[in-house]
């Protein structure tokens, strides 16, 4: 039962996050999310990463899509403040991917 009601808030979140980030997340990724909640609680979700490499790669993957994200609202945001916007959406770009380790180590 509390399974249940755990996956149905997860999925009301989801599905809210997917609809707040249409602001901010680049469309084709929108999409593959809506397709996403639409199936149902992905086994990955409840599935943690067991190997060090399984976690580097999500990782790498969380810090690219929010790179992804930044940039996307940069372009939103006035034009007088995009060059800058990006330059510090790519900066933390750089500095998660250099201080994976220590993000990793956080993480466990």
């Amino acid at each position: 039962m509390i399974r249940h009601i755990i996956t149905g808030v997860t999925m009301a979140c989801a599905a809210l996050a997917a609809a707040h980030a249409q602001d901010t997340t680049p469309p084709q990724n929108v999409t593959l999310q809506k397709q996403e909640i639409a199936r149902g609680e992905p086994a990955r979700w409840s599935k943690p990463d067991s190997t060090k490499a399984e976690q580097e790669r999500t990782l790498r993957k969380e810090i690219g899509a929010a790179l992804a994200e930044a940039k996307q609202a940069c372009q939103k945001g006035p034009a007088a403040e995009r060059s800058t916007c990006l330059k510090e959406a790519q900066a933390t770009y750089q500095s998660d991917l250099a201080n994976m380790p220590q993000l990793l180590a956080k993480a466990r």
